[in-house]
């Protein structure tokens, strides 16, 4: 399974980048307004420092819900780099923007996605990834996982290579238990990355093994 960290926060992602596991990263509008990116010029300037730090996909959104505005903005994002994943929302002109894309090449991340029909729809428009939202479902008392099983089994029935990009993860156990099901990639925070590597036991051991170390050793 990939690891994407979701953030425009260019210190988590040299951070995750350092750790040797990152294969890319997600953002968004939100996420770039939290880090205080503003302006287009600036936004686009950021997408590029983003490329520059990491090696695999960048998904870029665009703002436009209109086909026109969407297929501009996109073609905008993909010529800034070659990592540029275009960032579409799962609606009705989104779908046609990404047929658009898929038939010209350029590489797609469909957004929103809270439905096995809404994920089957996109991969039939040639999506690259497809982002259903996990934890945002989880929110509202649905059963995130269920949703990638439904879209996992889905697209192995019929063997579509759009990625399953569980997005909106919380927490180490919403990375774990992705992983069990078979998501091709999954987007976090940093913090859902770091918390793998934590466990009790492993702390205790090696506590133990540098103690009798300088037991032996005085």
């Amino acid at each position: 399974m990939k690891f994407f960290i979701d953030t425009a926060n260019l210190n988590e992602i040299k951070e995750a980048q350092g750790l040797g596991v990152l294969d890319g990263v997600t953002t968004n509008p939100s996420l770039m307004a939290k880090e205080g990116i503003t302006g287009k010029n600036n936004i686009l300037k950021h997408y590029v420092d983003i490329c520059n730090i990491v090696e695999g996909d960048v998904s870029a959104e665009v703002i436009a819900t209109d086909y026109d505005g969407m297929v501009r903005e996109g073609e905008e994002l993909a010529e800034l780099h070659e990592q540029i994943v275009v960032k579409l929302p799962m609606t009705k002109d989104g779908i046609k923007a990404c047929k658009y894309f898929s038939d010209k090449g350029i590489r797609t991340n469909v957004t929103l996605v809270f439905s096995a029909g809404q994920a089957l729809l996109a991969a039939k428009a040639g999506a690259t990834y497809v982002s259903p939202f996990l934890g945002r479902l989880d929110d509202v008392s649905t059963d995130g996982l269920n949703l990638i099983q439904e879209i996992r089994d889905i697209y192995d029935n019929y063997g579509f290579e759009t990625q399953i990009l569980a997005a909106s993860v919380r927490h180490t156990m919403h990375v774990v238990n992705c992983a069990k099901i078979g998501a091709d990639v999954m987007t976090g925070p940093l913090s859902s990355i770091l918390g793998l590597l934590k466990h009790p036991l492993t702390d205790i051991g090696l506590a133990q093994f540098l103690a009798d170390y300088a037991k032996g050793n005085q």
